[in-house]
């Protein structure tokens, strides 16, 4: 057997193979032997014919299929293991030359996994966020907090900000009524946002009973076009003014929230939460940061094939996160501008994909580098875990038995466990996570 290697792209290659006699007659007793299982002899029972006697009765055409079927096959495993080739998927074979126990000459064109030239993993420059809270977001925490806990009462005083009021209103543009611009018995918190500027302040000091007109403005920017930058005119009455009560902040309202015993004890655990939440994120940042920087430093290209996959299951994560807000991808594609699908895919999702790809790559580099693996009992022990969160759904507990979702459950973790020398290595410490 003779190979010759053509590489057509950093991902695809082109073999060119030629095959002697001495392949083709075993690639043909191969064949026979296959043929004979099926071959119906008379006198003989199904699966039980002499191959000899099987020779004489097998259809001269299915034998010669099946002959360069295993010809071919057995060829391309023993090139890409000579030429230390890691094929990506089935080659996409042409036969060019092919002489009956003499010679046959073929093409097999496949992507294969690139050669990656990795960078210095152990030197890269990424630093992790410092982590701070502010008082303000103490302030603001706490505020939504008293929100939680607010009492309401109705009122006779003029509105104020922070009221919440009900409401009959009819906008008009030219003195005709616009379309979503009327309501009755509406309810807004005074101060939410929730209207355009100036309608909210528009309600402030008057009374139950008012019924006033507030000359406003649609903001340039709005939503619709037939209203945006638009006069118009709400013609309001008032219903209803209910007051929204907040509770003080002092060591009661601490033993409210929770098992404290003063106000300072509930601003300790708020500071502790918000930090413990910031670390997390920044840690999350920081090993992006480094993959992003190992990805720059390296020379990984991205095939087709896996970038392909993955768009697919972006795509799919995406549409189900899209349904669960209610929102179709054709509404979020027009939101963001875009012309259709195809661009938000091109745009958005590929980009995404090409990251990915590599980030699985380079990883998957440093994982040899640094000989790093599981072992059988880490994977149970993980495995284990996930068993936990489904142990009332007794048919996904069986798959979680299956050699495909164990090597799933231990890529995941051998990752992670890439991920976690990576920032070692640079600097980090070690963070067990199960």
């Amino acid at each position: 057997m003779e190979t010759t290697l053509k590489t057509l792209s950093d991902t695809n290659i082109q073999l060119t193979i030629t095959v002697g006699a001495k392949e083709l007659a075993d690639a043909e007793k191969a064949a026979l032997k296959k043929l004979t299982k099926t071959v119906k002899v008379p006198g003989f029972r199904a699966g039980k014919v002499p191959q000899a006697v099987a020779a004489k009765h097998v259809e001269p055409h299915a034998l010669q299929e099946q002959l360069l079927d295993d010809a071919i096959s057995k060829a391309v495993t023993a090139a890409f293991i000579e030429k230390e080739l890691q094929p990506l998927d089935r080659p996409s074979v042409e036969i060019k030359k092919y002489v009956p126990g003499d010679q046959l000459e073929f093409t097999a064109e496949v992507e294969i996994l690139p050669k990656i030239k990795i960078g210095n993993y152990k030197k890269l420059t990424a630093k992790k966020a410092v982590v701070k809270v502010a008082d303000s977001e103490v302030a603001e925490l706490l505020e939504r907090m008293r929100q939680g806990f607010s009492k309401k009462e109705e009122v006779t005083r003029p509105a104020e900000m922070t009221d919440e009021v009900m409401i009959d209103f009819v906008g008009k543009k030219d003195d005709v009524a616009f379309d979503g611009g009327t309501a009755t018995d509406y309810a807004i918190v005074l101060g939410s946002g929730q209207f355009i500027p100036g309608f909210e302040e528009g309600i402030v000091g008057h009374k139950v009973g008012d019924t006033f007109d507030l000359s406003l403005k649609f903001p340039k920017e709005y939503h619709s076009a037939d209203l945006a930058g638009q006069k118009v005119v709400f013609t309001v009455t008032l219903n209803k003014i209910t007051a929204v009560i907040l509770p003080e902040l002092d060591d009661e309202f601490a033993a409210k929230a929770g098992p404290f015993t003063a106000l300072d004890e509930l601003k300790a655990d708020i500071v502790r939460e918000l930090t413990a939440q910031k670390e997390r994120e920044a840690e999350g940042n920081w090993k992006d940061a480094l993959i992003s920087e190992l990805i720059e430093k390296s020379d990984v290209p991205a095939p087709e094939i896996l970038v392909a996959d993955q768009v697919r299951s972006i795509e799919q994560d995406f549409q189900q996160n899209l349904m669960y807000r209610g929102l179709t991808i054709d509404a979020y594609v027009a939101s963001q501008g875009l012309k259709d699908i195809d661009e938000w895919r091109e745009k958005e999702v590929k980009p995404t994909a090409v990251k990915r790809v590599q980030a699985g790559l380079v990883l998957s580099e440093v994982t040899k580098a640094e000989k790093i693996d599981l072992t059988d009992a880490e994977i149970d022990e993980h495995v284990e875990v996930h068993k936990q969160q489904y142990v009332n759904d007794p048919e996904t507990l069986k798959r979680f038995d299956t050699p495909e979702i164990r090597r799933d459950v231990a890529n995941h973790y051998l990752t992670e466990k890439t991920i976690q020398r990576l920032v070692e290595v640079n600097g980090g410490e070690v963070a067990h996570s199960h």
